[in-house]
């Protein structure tokens, strides 16, 4: 697998390393997920279990079983909810998430980095150094997060005025271009997402924050690449959680055991979502380094 690790890879070669990485060591990052994260989701089941939310079915009232599922959904649903005290405590609670989910994955790029250079290692010396670049992490996350946020927001907002430039001279020709901008708009996002989205490997393995301009020269080339592997594990990932959610909910409505099981899958794609990134963000790596090191041996050439 090391030796996988070291060499650049394809775009079915990077699939199938996360794959067979996140099976052989299942045990080991899942474990760095529970323990940071299944404390938050447990939390947030007290939370709705003290709040009035049934733990094993929540349904509504109605004549038939379909009824009363729909009512139970429409109950449990957040528009439908005036459980306020609830919806704050699970929202304080998942807010302290938001800090765990970067050391989580951390620890997994470590890990995942560990195996690369062929060294043993636990869950707990992962978690360890994770929490070492903690603050480097959140900075360089809330930075990119807030250019990300920029992208989108100016963005919508240049579709939609040029949208009602387009409608204001002809309605047909309004829908065509809105739908073209859109497109338009979503890979320029896409595109420069991606770019910057290394940042966060080089926080962690390279210790260099913000980590912009070094995932900047790291996606050169590949950038394309990376958003189709991005897409497909977007893809996987969602269909999952979909698929598991929707067998639950039919059996369990709205309850907290729906909400733990949801959880727990999550925790699965999550880790699925990790091993890929650091997979990505390793081969990367290694094309660059192996570029750089060309360059240097060609000057040493050039010298001589």
């Amino acid at each position: 697998m090391n030796e996988q690790l070291n060499r650049p890879k394809g775009f079915g070669q990077i699939l199938d390393v996360t794959f067979r990485l996140s099976r052989t060591r299942f045990k080991d990052f899942f474990l760095i997920l529970l323990i940071l994260l299944g404390p938050v989701y447990l939390i947030q089941a007290l939370v709705q279990l003290a709040t009035g939310t049934s733990f094993f079915r929540e349904v509504g009232e109605g004549n038939g079983w379909l009824e009363q599922m729909a009512a139970g959904f429409e109950a449990s649903d957040p528009a439908f909810s005036s459980n306020i005290a609830a919806d704050i405590g699970v929202m304080l609670v998942g807010l302290i998430s938001l800090f765990l989910y970067p050391v989580a994955q951390a620890a997994i790029l470590y890990g995942v980095d560990h195996v690369r250079k062929n060294e043993e290692f636990t869950f707990g010396t992962l978690i360890k150094k994770g929490f070492s670049r903690f603050w480097a992490i959140i900075g360089s996350s809330i930075l990119y997060g807030i250019i990300v946020f920029g992208l989108i927001f100016g963005t919508i907002l240049s579709v939609v005025l040029m949208s009602f430039v387009f409608f204001a001279i002809d309605p047909v020709i309004g829908v065509i271009l809105t739908i073209i901008l859109s497109i338009g708009s979503a890979v320029f996002v896409g595109y420069f997402s991606t770019r910057w989205s290394f940042y966060f490997g080089s926080v962690v393995i390279d210790s260099n924050s913000p980590g912009l301009s070094r995932s900047w020269k790291l996606s050169q080339g590949r950038t394309w690449v990376s958003m189709g592997l991005y897409l497909i594990f977007f893809l996987i990932i969602s269909s999952i959680t979909f698929a598991i959610e929707l067998s639950f909910a039919l059996l369990l409505g709205g309850s907290v055991l729906l909400g733990l099981i949801v959880s727990l899958a999550t925790l699965f794609t999550t880790l699925i979502m990790s091993v890929g990134y650091a997979v990505m963000f390793l081969d990367l790596k290694s094309r660059h380094d192996a570029d750089d090191l060309k360059d240097l041996i060609d000057d040493y050439h050039v010298g001589q």
